[in-house]
């Protein structure tokens, strides 16, 4: 990482700690900050967050390596997320699977080389009852079917201005249509 690049990154760890607190409550909501700006958490990210603290930096690195949503591996602009729970899995979600696979050209883990989509499993998103489910970054999909991950992602891919960066799509429950509408 740069020096300006680590600056940038102090400044805004040291807003967030403003914002937060520093106080060791105010870890997560820091972390989940950097994640959602800067799209994973570096070494340098991790130092400079105990730092702000005033811990030590292994209880930083323990917090982000035990979450699945903090990483410290660089993600795409949107995480689409598959839940892998019983419940999911009684509702077909390996079809989703294979199609999530199919349609972005990467298996779970990984990232598109265009730096756009990153595939991951998520344990549980909580929607047992209408699974399959699916998270694509904050916003929340339910009861997919295969013809739908087709429309979420194009609608996914629609949201990309043409400097590749990201427009807010909102949170809630819906359709492709209704989320990326917003």
């Amino acid at each position: 990482m740069l020096p300006a690049q680590q600056a940038r990154l102090a400044a805004d760890i040291a807003e967030l700690a403003d914002h937060h607190g520093r106080c060791r409550s105010a870890l997560l909501p820091i972390l989940q900050g950097i994640q959602r700006d800067h799209h994973q958490i570096s070494d340098f990210a991790m130092q400079e967050v105990a730092r702000q603290l005033d811990i030590h930096p292994v209880e930083v690195y323990g917090v982000v390596t035990f979450y699945s949503f903090l990483n410290t591996g660089r993600e795409g602009r949107m995480v689409v997320r598959l839940c892998r729970t019983i419940s999911c899995d009684m509702q077909h979600k390996d079809r989703i699977a294979r199609q999530l696979e199919n349609d972005l050209g990467i298996k779970f883990g990984d990232t598109t080389s265009d730096g756009r989509f990153t595939l991951q499993w998520a344990h549980c998103l909580g929607m047992c009852d209408q699974g399959p489910a699916l998270l694509v970054n904050d916003q929340v999909f339910t009861r997919v079917n295969c013809e739908q991950v087709h429309e979420i992602l194009e609608n996914c891919r629609k949201t990309f201005t043409a400097s590749g960066h990201v427009l807010t799509t909102g949170h809630g429950h819906g359709t492709a249509k209704e989320a990326f509408a917003r």
